[in-house]
């Protein structure tokens, strides 16, 4: 069964762990990275032949419009994060919607592609945001990929479906939620700090659960920055969140190399589209 392969393209400054040590107007003196980083996981998955969605903020096309095109040039699909890595339950949903727009603009002067996928910012579509997906579905984009259904401390909605389902009435949109792993007991998403840190073998047996127990196609996601044991340190970050984003980045690459060997992967605008067949 073919699953979704998907990269949440931010800087490493912009993620949810630094966003009250470090401020938007200091973004644009920081060491870039992004570039070099999204360059070495195309470049893994050139070497295993895997095509996948690049979800992307808008500030980081508009800043690396050659970076976009060579992904929409080697087959991916580009999509949306968003702006600039805020998250939704942050928003009006007339802030929401400028937001979607202003990314979209970027995403698609760079890339030449038509968007349509989005992914929330640290999957903050929840029960606090229920205008989320009628904005998605009025300003056409066919799929998010943006719930997570459980609870974290950070994100998640428990009470979301697990399966693909359409969140608006008389719309077409799909919402895919990520897909969660067990760990002693525990929900956890199959991608991120949690694949760097824990054993590949729990997110294979989710994977496989998915597709073999409940003949879904399971959605895996990571990040550029998780690649790159040499980014910057940021030394008054709070412990835990330095413990979350610095663990195990020497170690990411070959877990990845390993895990799309391991499975059938592809891009997630085709596993909508399989989706969309089972739910009319």
């Amino acid at each position: 069964m073919r699953n979704g392969l998907s990269v949440d393209v931010e800087e490493w400054f912009q993620v949810g762990a630094f966003e009250r040590v470090i401020a938007k107007a200091d973004w644009d003196g920081l060491d870039s990275r992004v570039a070099y980083n999204t360059g070495k996981v195309l470049d893994l998955f050139g070497e295993t032949g895997v095509k996948a969605t690049f979800f992307t903020l808008g500030w980081v096309a508009e800043r690396n419009p050659g970076l976009i095109r060579r992904i929409a040039d080697e087959g991916h699909e580009v999509a949306s994060h968003g702006w600039d890595h805020d998250r939704v339950f942050t928003m009006t949903a007339d802030a929401f919607r400028a937001d979607l727009r202003r990314a979209r603009t970027a995403l698609e002067d760079a890339s030449g592609q038509r968007v349509t996928g989005y992914r929330a910012p640290s999957f903050s579509i929840d029960q606090r945001t229920p205008w989320a997906h009628q904005v998605l579905a009025e300003e056409g984009y066919a799929y998010s990929s943006s719930v997570a259904p459980l609870v974290h401390d950070h994100y998640g909605w428990a009470d979301a479906p697990k399966d693909a389902y359409r969140p608006v009435a008389g719309s077409d949109l799909i919402e895919l939620p990520i897909t969660l792993a067990d760990v002693a007991g525990r929900k956890i998403t199959t991608g991120g700090g949690f694949f760097r840190l824990f054993p590949a073998a729990i997110t294979d047996r989710a994977v496989s659960r998915a597709n073999r127990d409940e003949h879904r196609p399971a959605v895996f996601y990571f990040h550029p920055w998780e690649v790159d044991p040499d980014q910057p340190r940021v030394a008054r970050a709070p412990l835990k969140s330095r413990l979350r984003h610095y663990s195990r980045l020497g170690a990411m690459a070959g877990k990845l190399r390993g895990l799309v060997k391991r499975h059938d992967w592809g891009r997630v605008d085709a596993v909508v589209a399989i989706e969309a067949e089972r739910l009319q």
